[in-house]
């Protein structure tokens, strides 16, 4: 089986890698304090410099989580052109759990989702969060 890495430049995989290091620490953060997070994104320009980014769609204090991701998106998109990679994070539910979803594209053309899964701690305060699993993204900021 062939693995994204096969294709992907060095620089790709490290830009990809330090998304993801430098998105779920953040989101994992938020739900052990909150329970749950609205959507955000991380953003590495072209010097590598990595910065989050939020979206508002201008609907009050509880805006649809779909609407917000929308809203990231097309901001990142208007910026795509001094952008390197880009990651989307949002609180998603499993069939058998919640997960932390990061959704991680490169401008080289590598797209591909990472899960976290969690379960709130029954008795206690807290997160138990399981293994982290890799699989297949979409283009959403360099498609079009």
């Amino acid at each position: 089986m062939t693995s994204w890495r096969d294709s992907a430049t060095p620089e790709a995989q490290d830009d990809l890698d330090g998304l993801v290091n430098a998105a779920l620490p953040f989101a994992t953060q938020l739900l052990e304090e909150h329970g749950e997070f609205f959507p955000y994104g991380v953003a590495l320009d072209a010097s590598g410099e990595a910065r989050m980014v939020a979206g508002d769609p201008g609907q009050g204090e509880q805006p649809a989580s779909l609407d917000v991701l929308a809203t990231l998106v097309s901001g990142l998109r208007d910026q795509r052109d001094s952008l390197r990679a880009v990651a989307l994070v949002s609180d998603v539910r499993l069939a058998d759990s919640d997960a932390v979803r990061v959704e991680l594209e490169h401008r080289d053309g590598h797209a591909m989702a990472v899960l976290l899964p969690y379960k709130k701690k029954r008795l206690r305060r807290g997160m138990d969060f399981g293994d982290l699993t890799a699989g297949p993204g979409s283009q959403q900021v360099w498609s079009s």
